[in-house]
């Protein structure tokens, strides 16, 4: 059985420089049963069969600012959606520019964990696996400046 990593999704999209403080990021993992699950194998000898099922049960964000976040796999972002994500999300409250050494972006890692569940023999049992992947989001300020356009 092949289990991999999560592959990263978000929006705005990792790497990029779109991130601002405030503006919701939408987090999700791209499925197919090597990455989410579920992943089924077989394996026989000596008479004996055991049967494994093998699907992701949650994904931890790591977000890069000390936060962390726990999600399931997430809702794929839809263009033009203005809102928070539904059930995957998160709101920088610091521009990474400002604490990320050489004003770089957020390190972001998300761990998938892994529940595999399996029988055979007369046996049975549950084992956890947890994989990881890593990418960055640069996230800067917007400032604005409001005048009422007023002459006193």
């Amino acid at each position: 059985m092949t289990l991999r990593a999560p592959e990263i999704r978000m929006a705005p999209p990792p790497g990029s420089v779109s991130g601002l403080v405030g503006l919701p990021v939408w987090m999700w993992v791209e499925r197919s049963a090597d990455i989410t699950g579920p992943a089924r194998a077989s394996a026989s000898a000596g008479g004996m069969t055991v049967t494994a099922v093998a699907q992701v049960s949650q994904v931890l964000w790591d977000m890069g600012d000390g936060n962390t976040v726990t999600c399931g796999l997430g809702t794929p972002y839809v263009d033009g959606v203005g809102t928070a994500s539904p059930d995957c999300g998160y709101l920088y409250a610091q521009a990474s520019s400002r604490h990320v050494p050489g004003g770089g972006p957020w390190p972001i890692t998300a761990t998938s964990t892994w529940a595999i569940t399996w029988s055979g023999g007369g046996m049975s049992g549950t084992e956890a696996l947890e994989l990881s992947s890593s990418s960055e989001l640069f996230v800067g300020e917007l400032h604005v400046l409001n005048q009422d356009g007023s002459s006193r």
